[in-house]
């Protein structure tokens, strides 16, 4: 088999919520959450054994709603957040919970478990983040770097700061604010940026990213019209720290530089649907992934806004003169940028995609059928960016 290959896993049910298990970098492992209205829902814990190119899988009862979006603490494998439908008195709310899970499942483990369902174990319930006061809730976001204590939800147009107290059992209200304006606001999505100490997060609504600081809860910058139609996500550059990228309904990926938000850093046209989801790769970023409703997953090397732009530097020592000259030539030059692989695995739109925490090789992409496709970097790039 081709060490570029894809791996393929099905769900039975429909599923659009994925995140790597941000806490363990040892194993390779994703969270995926079902979308089921008549059973109840599931969180799948995929464990990757790349040695053997196999997908070990345990399955974890989620009982209160359909997953709308999932996310891991950056310090505890246990500790997961959920943001859930529940149906109460006719009225749909989506609600957000701090769980964990069963103490033998929080590291990647390589054994492969016994397939019968008769296994299948429960989440243990930390706590709920209250929103009856605030509206239904985007997502959750833990702080990048921080000790699993903090996290930030968007319900409706409020930005919600918790602190999690007692071992997770507890969350505590610590500041708040809310989106002022015309009409029914309402945050899409968000991302806690992993510079500026963590203070600052950024937010989308409608066709508008702001970003804010967590300290005073105030907004400190705005790209309206960010994208001509709706903006489905954003991601930090985790090296560049004023580096932005969005993207949405309008089919593009927009990269931007926060200190100046008039026009675009790049533009990337891709996609011929909506684009859903854009990731940076954490070791490499000019490594860039997006997943969209074409069914297909892009990986872009967007080198010239990269914080290598210019290639590796290299050691003077080591070139002669000769090449000392072709090198010098080249430094002045950004490298291109392009378009390094499309992926055609999927046959429904792709929700989400996400890079390994334990691999910066390895991504996961979810369509909507609940198909789940691990994936590699082409070796050649590889080597490329590494040599």
């Amino acid at each position: 088999m081709e060490d570029d290959a894809p791996v393929i896993y099905g769900l039975e049910f429909q599923a659009r919520a994925l995140t790597p298990q941000t806490a363990e970098t040892d194993a390779i492992r994703f969270l995926v959450g079902t979308q089921s209205l008549r059973y109840d829902n599931q969180i799948h814990i995929i464990d990757f054994d790349d040695e053997n190119n196999i997908i070990n899988k345990n399955v974890l009862l989620h009982q209160v709603g359909e997953i709308w979006h999932i996310s891991t603490s950056p310090a505890d494998k246990g500790v997961l957040a959920t943001c859930y439908n529940k149906t109460s008195d006719t009225k749909v709310m989506t609600c957000a919970a701090v769980w964990r899970m069963p103490k033998e499942l929080e590291s990647g483990s390589h054994e492969s478990p016994d397939d019968s369902s008769s296994n299948t174990q429960t989440l243990e319930l930390l706590c709920h983040l209250d929103n009856t006061a605030h509206g239904n809730m985007a997502c959750v976001m833990w702080e990048p770097m921080g000790d699993g204590k903090k996290i930030i939800s968007l319900a409706d147009n409020n930005i919600l700061l918790w602190d999690l107290q007692e071992s997770s059992a507890k969350a505590v209200l610590s500041s708040s604010t809310a989106l002022e304006g015309k009409g029914q606001l309402k945050f899409t999505s968000g991302r806690w940026s992993p510079h500026h100490n963590c203070t600052q997060i950024a937010t989308a609504n409608d066709t508008t990213v702001r970003g804010w600081d967590t300290r005073s809860m105030r907004q400190i910058y705005c790209i309206e019209n960010a994208h001509g139609q709706l903006v489905r996500d954003l991601d930090f550059n985790p090296n560049k720290q004023y580096y932005l990228a969005s993207c949405g309904d309008d089919c593009k990926v927009k990269f931007w530089d926060t200190r100046n938000v008039a026009e675009p850093v790049k533009t990337l046209e891709e996609h011929s649907h909506w684009v859903w989801n854009v990731r940076y790769n954490h070791s490499h970023d000019q490594l860039i992934l997006t997943g969209s409703s074409d069914s297909r997953v892009i990986l872009s090397n967007m080198v010239s806004i990269s914080s290598e732009p210019f290639g590796h530097m290299v050691d003077d020592d080591e070139l002669s003169d000769q090449e000392d000259q072709h090198q010098e030539e080249k430094i002045k030059e950004p490298l291109q940028d392009s378009v390094i692989a499309t992926y055609e695995e999927h046959e429904d739109s792709v929700y989400a995609v996400e890079w390994s925490s334990a691999d910066p090789w390895l991504f996961a992409s979810l369509s909507y059928d609940g198909r789940l496709v691990i994936n590699r970097v082409p070796r050649a790039l590889k080597y490329h960016i590494l040599l």
